[in-house]
Formats: structure tokens, C-alpha cells, sequence
């Protein structure tokens, strides 16, 4: 349990205050009776002045909650009792299921996944884990994992069902090995495989389950897995269920004539690539993308890169899109990195690679960290047109295979405006032509900050443009983000992009964003720190040109100049 305020999180220590706090929060918004909370946080038979060394905590409580500008009204008393007052803005808990909910009346399956999808990015690490109480620890934790539990099957019902096979494997793997007797992730599990070819993978897991429950349960799988171990010794065809049914058993379509013996089963194509919504601008980079990509001889190769937030993957997805049809094989890809910006291994990330199939390929590698991570990907995809993202330039990529390099700059002023129109809405935008001006100069023209600002703007339909570019204005870094996603959050995103550096080059950045306030950033930094800088995607040019810092990168380097210094000076000495 913690405490979000500003750029800070206060972890709460374990303590009789922090399992009250804890028995409240699990039952936002409702009258929670004295003697339930006497046994959260005492556990065994309550002393006699429990009571009273119950209000002692509500009261530490309050100022706990004042000191960090929450309302001391936020827990009320009433007779039996007490009530702690909380919304999507205040409570992880509340907004988990808020998603939830709104995913179940999604107008379709895309929408559904996003929300589902928005409602895990809220769950970080272990719930209550700082929380003392065996009671809340016994009956608590698991009902909230099993809430976890229930959207993320879903989750992967909806990948399944669009045919998302490979993207989904990463979350299967993890979740079948920590839940082996929970057979629906085992289900997936195997059905991922085998459509993606991998027959003899999808046998072993469905072995390594049956085992483990005839040896610890004695009993046999259930009555989904046992389906799908006929339906691949059959070589038979799997149907991925429609997403309104996609928490029933598998089905199994009526397929081909079996397969020799040992054959494998071709990967399924995934569905048609949706376009990116408001997509806007880079009209010169998808022509020149997409001419590389359908050309018949010649490499088909081709690396964007650029800052973090600059619109690399948009791009990847939008260029996908609008060349789908040139891959009759399917358009496949493979995230390389996971959300907290730590790079998937090579090992896994070939494990996940599409095999062989009929008809042309695209492959997309989506937020490479570096030439090590791909080189060993290309012999895999030597028979498709590769698509990789990356921050850095991937020189050794293309040195040994040919291709070319997008190097993507911010958006024109025209395309921000577009982009912004596009999400907002083209009405609202064209009403304040210059404040959207000032509010895409605000964002720095990037379109990870435009997309955040518009996403404000679509919360708060009586806000004006003018009013919201002059509340980001007052602090960008900070206030460019959206809490329910760490992927919209420029201090969240530049933060991971700097704290991957070493500490001699993320000292280097801050320095280039002191200096470019006076004019040359560049002044008294080696070549060699500012090329390093560039390749990471912090800096732009060099050679024969000078260097550049953009707007937002160097705004953001003053902003965790600042609230660092702020934070050391408020330490404990």
C-alpha cells in the first residue's frame, strides 16, 4: 500500500494504522462495523482498549492524510463503525473495477481489451504486502487475486479470439506456471502454441498438467484440455472462439485431413491490422516505408527511430495497416520490450518469433533495445519484410542486412494541430485555433504529450483548450501524464528511457538541459558522450550540423533536475 502524491510514492510501513487504512480501502465507500476492523488489525482476541487504540489510529491516519493534502473528512465516522469516502481519482481499487465494468458493456471486442488491459496496468506487485494483518492477508489477498485473475483470463480469451497468438504468449507462460491447477491459463497456454506452430510445445504443457494433477489432486485435466490434446494429435484446425464466448471451452473446428505424422500446423494469420486512431502526419516516411517493405528483390528491412514519446511505434502500426495487404502470410508482432521498459531476452523473444508459413510475412519488432536484441531475430524472419522500433539507430542492424533507417523528428506544427483535431474532435479544436497552437507548443509537438493532453481534454468536456495549455504550461513533465497508464505518462516514459544510460551519460543529459536554457547544449561535452546520447535517442544531429535538444527532452532534464534536488534536501540527514 502507498501514497501517490505529485511525483512522489510514500510507501506505508507496516503498522496497526496501515491494516485499519487496509480494512477500509477494501470496502471503499461502505460502512465497515467496529468489530470487523478490531480483527484486521489485531488479529487474535482484541485487548481492551482496542477501541480506543482504534480511534488513535484513525486519528494518525488523518494527519497522515493531511500532510500529503488529502482531505481529513476522507474517513467518517458513523454509528457502528466507519467509512472511508473514495473514487476512480483516489482509490487503484476503485478504478480496477470501474474498468472492469465499463469493459463489460464495451461496444466490441477492441474496446473491451483496451479497458481490460488499462485495468492491469493498476496492479504493481503483490496486493497489501506491507499489510501486517493474517486476517486481511488469509481472506483478503486471494479474493483480490482472483478479481486479477478472472480479468486476465479474459484478457487472453480476447487475444486468443482475434488471433493475437504470439502477442498473448508472454502473459500465458508466466500465468500458467504460477497458476498450474487454474486450467484455463493452461488452456490458452496450449492453444497459443499450437496455432502458432509449435505442436510439440503445446503437447508438453498439456503432459507437464495432466501429471502434476494426477500426482498432487488425483484427478484429470477437465474436460477443455482433454479436447485439445485430441484436437492436436489430430492435427485438427482450432476455431479461436468469438469474443462474446470467449470465457467457454475451446472449440474445435472441423479441419482439413489430418497432417503426416510430425507435421506441424501453420501459425493462423492474425486479423486485419487496425489503422491508429487520429493518425496524423509522417506522410513521406510511410510512402517511403511502405515502398521498401512490398518491393520484391532487394532487402526488405526497415529501422525507425528516434526520442521516446516521438511516435515510433504509431508509426510501425499505422505503416502495418496500410501494407497488410501485400502479406498474405499475416502481419505478426513481437513486443521487445516489457511495460516497465526492462528488454524482453533473446531467448524468449525467439521462442516467440512466427515460424514459416505461406504467402509473405511482415514482421514487426516492436522497442528494440539495441542491435544485440535483433541481429539474432533476422535469421528466424529471413523469409519476411521486418518492421523494428527502436530509440537507438540499430547501425549494426542494417550494416549487416541491409535496410534503411527512419530517424523520426517531433510533428510539424500542421500535423500536431491535425492529431490534435483527429482525437479531440475537429469542432472543439477549430473553436480555439491558436490556444490548440499554444497546447501542441506546449506538448513540445510530440505525440506521446499531445495524445495525453488530449486525453484531458476528453475527460473534462467543459474544459477549454486555452485553460488546459495554461494548467500543462504552469509544470509539463509533471502534469503530462494520465494515471490509469504508465505507457501515457511522459515522466514515466523520458524516466525509463534515462534511467536505462549509464550514470555518466544520464549526468551528461541533465547538464545538456541546464545548458541549453543559455544556448549550445553541446558546450564542453565530449564527441564521444553526445554521440552515445544521440544513438539513445536524447539528442538529435551532430556532425556536420550541431546538436539539438528537443523542447520536451529539455524541459523534462530541469524538471528531474529539480524534483531530485527538492527530494534530497527533504531527506532524513
Amino acid at each position: 500500500m502507498s501514497i501517490a502524491h505529485g511525483p512522489e510514492t510514500v510507501v506505508l510501513k507496516p503498522s496497526k494504522p496501515t491494516s485499519l487504512l487496509a480494512a477500509l480501502l477494501l470496502h471503499p465507500n461502505t460502512v465497515v462495523s467496529t468489530t470487523y476492523l478490531l480483527r484486521a488489525v489485531w488479529d487474535e482476541e482484541p485487548p481492551a482498549t482496542a477501541r480506543a487504540a482504534l480511534q488513535t489510529c484513525v486519528l494518525r491516519l488523518r494527519r497522515l492524510f493531511a500532510k500529503y493534502g488529502i482531505s481529513a473528512t476522507t474517513i467518517e465516522a458513523v454509528p457502528g463503525g466507519y467509512r472511508m469516502h473514495c473514487d476512480t481519482e483516489t482509490l487503484d481499487l476503485v478504478q480496477f473495477r470501474a474498468l472492469a465494468a465499463r469493459a463489460g458493456s464495451a461496444g466490441g471486442p477492441g474496446e473491451e481489451l483496451y479497458r481490460l488491459r488499462e485495468a492491469l496496468t493498476l496492479w504493481q506487485g503483490q496486493p497489501l504486502a506491507n499489510v501486517a494483518s493474517r486476517m486481511l492477508q488469509d481472506d483478503a489477498v486471494p479474493a483480490l487475486e482472483q478479481e486479477r485473475l478472472r480479468v486476465l483470463e479474459r484478457v487472453c480469451d480476447l487475444e486468443l479470439a482475434a488471433g493475437n497468438c504470439h502477442q498473448v504468449l508472454v502473459d500465458l507462460y508466466e500465468s500458467a506456471r504460477r497458476h498450474p491447477v487454474r486450467e484455463r491459463f493452461t488452456e490458452q497456454l496450449v492453444e497459443a502454441l499450437y496455432r502458432t506452430g509449435r505442436q510439440a510445445e503445446a503437447l508438453a504443457e498439456y503432459r507437464t498438467v495432466r501429471d502434476r494433477l494426477r500426482d498432487e489432486l488425483g484427478i484429470d485435466p477437465g474436460p477443455g484440455l482433454r479436447r485439445l490434446e485430441l484436437a492436436i494429435l489430430r492435427a485438427e484446425e482450432l476455431a479461436p472462439a468469438p469474443p462474446e464466448s470467449a470465457h467457454a471451452a475451446v472449440a474445435v473446428a472441423a479441419g482439413p485431413a489430418a497432417l503426416p505424422a510430425g507435421a506441424s500446423v501453420p501459425a493462423r494469420p492474425p486479423r486485419a491490422v487496425p489503422p491508429v486512431p487520429a493518425f496524423a502526419g509522417r506522410d513521406a516516411d510511410r510512402r517511403a516505408m511502405a515502398a521498401r517493405l512490398t518491393a520484391g528483390d532487394g532487402p526488405r528491412l526497415v529501422v525507425v527511430s528516434g526520442a521516446p514519446g516521438i511516435g515510433k511505434s504509431a508509426l510501425a502500426r499505422q505503416t502495418a495497416h496500410e501494407v497488410q495487404e501485400a502479406f498474405p502470410g499475416g502481419v505478426f508482432t513481437l513486443q521487445l520490450a516489457r511495460p516497465d521498459g526492462t528488454p524482453v531476452a533473446v531467448e524468449e523473444a525467439a521462442r516467440l518469433m512466427p515460424e514459416s508459413a505461406p504467402g509473405r510475412r511482415l514482421i514487426v519488432l516492436d522497442g528494440a533495445a539495441g542491435a544485440w536484441q535483433v541481429l539474432p531475430l533476422l535469421p528466424v524472419a529471413e523469409d519476411a519484410a521486418v518492421l523494428v522500433t527502436s530509440r537507438r539507430q540499430l547501425a549494426a542492424v542494417v550494416a549487416t542486412h541491409g535496410g534503411a533507417v527512419h530517424r523520426l523528428d517531433v510533428l510539424r506544427s500542421a500535423e500536431a494541430y491535425a492529431l490534435l483535431a483527429g482525437l479531440v474532435g475537429a469542432e472543439r479544436i477549430a473553436a480555439e485555433p491558436a490556444a490548440t497552437r499554444e497546447l501542441a507548443r506546449v506538448c513540445g509537438h510530440f505525440p506521446l504529450a499531445l495524445r495525453i493532453a488530449a486525453g484531458r481534454l476528453l475527460t473534462r468536456p467543459g474544459l477549454s483548450v486555452a485553460d488546459c495549455a495554461a494548467w500543462l504550461a504552469e509544470d509539463p513533465p509533471a502534469r503530462l501524464a494520465l494515471a490509469e497508464d504508465a505507457g501515457l505518462s511522459v515522466p514515466e516514459v523520458l524516466g525509463q528511457a534515462l534511467d536505462a544510460l549509464t550514470p555518466a551519460l544520464r549526468e551528461a543529459f541533465l547538464r545538456l538541459g541546464e545548458r541549453a536554457e543559455a544556448g549550445d547544449p553541446a558546450a564542453g561535452e565530449s564527441e564521444s558522450v553526445l554521440e552515445q546520447l544521440v544513438e539513445a535517442g536524447l539528442l538529435e544531429d551532430g556532425p556536420p550540423g550541431p546538436y539539438r535538444l528537443h523542447d520536451l527532452l529539455r524541459i523534462y532534464a530541469r524538471w528531474r533536475v529539480r524534483t531530485h534536488e527538492a527530494a534530497a534536501t527533504a531527506a532524513p540527514r
